[in-house]
């Protein structure tokens, strides 16, 4: 009786810590809503870049960690770019809808959160930082990004997808 009690039990909170961490994701906006205010209510033309060696290598050196993917999709209207991308936060991917414009970041914005704290990178206040923002030869941003106390590593996740975005944007505009 004991034994089952207790499996029951464990069952139950496992069921209730997944059910929280389902819970924890929060679509801000879809990623068609943010292309379509990106583009001024223009869907753009939805395409994919390949990644050959020295570019996946860049992006890796970005992430500091292994990037397992061989291809990228983006949108473009006229020579603006839209890319919409995860990166793990502390534990979970936050995905990030950036827009470039003249290879500089006209609109960056978090379209879901799935961390359990740290979610103030969503907000204007923060985001509008990477406006106007431009990559230097070394891959860094040109400007500084201020930090948020306790949710550094959102703000670290925001800000390389910013850096991976104006990377591969000024890749395909050559």
């Amino acid at each position: 009786m004991f034994r089952s009690a207790l499996v029951f039990f464990i069952l139950l909170c496992l069921g209730c810590l997944s059910t929280h961490r389902a819970l924890a994701a929060t679509q801000y906006q879809s990623n068609d809503a943010f292309i379509s205010q990106a583009f001024n209510g223009n869907s753009g033309e939805a395409k994919v870049l390949w990644l050959d060696d020295n570019l996946k290598h860049a992006v890796e050196a970005i992430l500091a960690h292994r990037f397992n993917k061989m291809r990228v999709r983006y949108w473009q209207h006229n020579h603006e770019t839209v890319w919409i991308m995860d990166e793990i936060g502390k534990e979970s991917p936050i995905t990030v809808g950036i827009h470039v414009k003249n290879q500089q970041i006209a609109q960056t914005k978090v379209l879901v959160y799935r961390e359990s704290r740290g979610d103030e990178v969503r907000h204007d206040f923060f985001t509008d930082q990477f406006k106007a923002a431009k990559l230097t030869e070394q891959h860094q941003l040109d400007k500084h990004i201020d930090g948020i106390t306790g949710a550094t590593l959102s703000v670290r996740a925001l800000t390389k997808l910013s850096r991976i975005a104006l990377l591969l944007d000024a890749h395909i505009n050559q």
